[in-house]
């Protein structure tokens, strides 16, 4: 995504699910990649897709010929690693799409697999999208699933082995570092830079909030990185590292929140490492360490920090769930969304009246169908229609019904496949909330498109969630 949206826009606004008084916050940390930093998604996944490609021949596998596509899946999706599927799961785990391989799944199919099923994070068999980097390996996952099918594949045992499989050599190509030393060498090729996020980290310091960068990648790369977004946008002679009170590489998140694993201090511009026998002060760069010793060091407690990451685990369940930080996730795919159902409104408000005639047509059938079978049984009071008069009007009313649902169908198609036609919608399904969203729901106390939509709020600002909605509710 390249392009600039003013920051008005409502894409690039923040949502709240828990009341955050930003007064309260004093220290803000920062996760790097795709929340600091946004990446070109194409580009970033494709070369990690090429390198993971490149290693899976060099093992002897039929896959030269695979390219990348990145609209066959989406971040939020789940991997059946038993069944070699990508489902989409609504809030209460129940799968409302499906894939195998890359073949999207006919209702019936779906119907037969899934039946019964529900979607468990907690067990082996599913593996959640959490991220882009999720992408390339998905992508892989399914062509890779259809070669295995074929019988290309000798000597993998099954989609779980075939995904650790594809898992190790990403891991690989990330922790050996092919593919940063190429981003850092044309970090415009790969990087979107934003040009708002100055001006917000600018407001966060300047308002006395401690500034913190927690990134689990290396001290060489958050250097080349944070230097090529920042440095030149600040004010003359301030560098991207007066800017953080303290910068962590290499933390290992979520371990790093859950572990008491030591702090060593980075000494100099090579990454010279020394043990850290004092507490972290301002202006210190870190590797490793934990959030207790952060919290210990600054003298501050979990409610006064906030915590952006776009990671839903490692950075907003891991905080929250351990150290009841506040928390803000950065889902970038919303500033398509939000577009998405801005362009859509009018046809979702005849899409809604439609609805509610056929749901008026409906109740009358069912209670039109409840009287005639009580005048056939001899049961229940009189009616005063005839039997021939009821059966007429069941019959009308199925006509209406009918025709209203030839023109809901192309209205209620478009709904679901905004954005992304074999998806829908990151935080939908169907109807209902998305698994991701539920995921959004119970451990983001604030999510937004990307960091600097903390503009339209402002370091002072209250922000307050919406009344909760229930099914009973009146609507008043």
């Amino acid at each position: 995504m390249n392009r600039f949206l003013d920051r008005t826009s409502p894409a690039r606004r923040i949502f709240c699910n828990r009341t955050l008084n930003m007064k309260s916050i004093r220290a803000v940390g920062f996760d790097m990649d795709y929340t600091l930093i946004h990446y070109h998604v194409t580009a970033w996944e494709g070369r990690a897709y090429a390198y993971v490609r490149q290693r899976l021949e060099a093992d002897g596998w039929p896959v030269a010929d695979l390219t990348f596509d990145p609209s066959l899946f989406s971040r939020g999706l789940v991997v059946d690693e038993e069944l070699g599927n990508v489902v989409k799961a609504d809030r209460f785990g129940f799968i409302r799409r499906a894939s195998h391989g890359t073949r999207m799944l006919s209702f019936e199919e779906q119907r037969d697999v899934y039946g019964d099923v529900q979607v468990d994070l907690g067990a082996p068999r599913w593996t959640f999208m959490n991220t882009f980097f999720s992408l390339s390996e998905a992508c892989l996952y399914g062509q890779l699933v259809e070669l295995l099918d074929s019988g290309a594949l000798p000597g993998v045992l099954g989609y779980a082995d075939l995904s650790r499989r594809i898992r190790s050599h990403l891991d690989a190509t990330h922790m050996e570092g092919e593919l940063k030393r190429e981003i850092v060498t044309a970090p415009d090729r790969f990087v979107d830079r934003d040009a708002d996020l100055v001006l917000t980290l600018l407001d966060l310091k300047r308002a006395g909030k401690l500034l913190l960068l927690i990134t689990n990648s290396e001290w060489d790369y958050t250097k080349a990185m944070m230097q090529y977004a920042l440095d030149g946008q600040l004010p003359e002679g301030m560098t991207w590292r007066e800017l953080f009170d303290i910068v962590i590489v290499a933390s290992r998140k979520p371990d790093f929140f859950t572990s008491r694993a030591p702090a060593f201090e980075v000494v100099d511009e090579q990454g010279l490492l020394r043990p850290l026998n004092h507490p972290m002060a301002a202006g210190g760069v870190y590797l490793g360490g934990n959030a207790r010793q952060v919290e210990m060091d600054l003298g501050l407690s979990g409610e006064e920090f906030l915590f952006v990451g776009d990671h839903i685990f490692a950075d907003v369940h891991a905080s929250k769930s351990h150290f009841r930080w506040r928390t803000a996730l950065v889902i970038r795919e919303l500033e398509d969304e939000v577009l998405a159902l801005e362009s859509f409104k009018e046809k979702q408000r005849e899409l809604t009246r439609k609805m509610v005639d056929k749901e008026k047509r409906e109740q009358e059938h069912a209670s039109l169908r409840l009287l005639l079978q009580r005048m056939e049984a001899g049961y229940g009071p009189a009616v005063e229609m005839t039997a021939s008069a009821l059966k007429a009007r069941l019959q009308e009313l199925r006509k209406e019904i009918n025709e209203l649902d030839e023109t809901i169908a192309p209205l209620a198609r478009q709904a679901v496949e905004l954005v992304n036609s074999r998806w829908g919608l990151l935080m939908r399904a169907g109807n209902d909330k998305s698994h991701l969203a539920r995921q959004v729901e119970r451990y983001a106390d604030i999510y937004m498109s990307r960091v600097s939509n903390l503009l339209q709020v402002t370091p002072f600002f209250y922000l307050r969630a919406p009344r909760g909605s229930l099914p009973h509710d009146s609507g008043a």
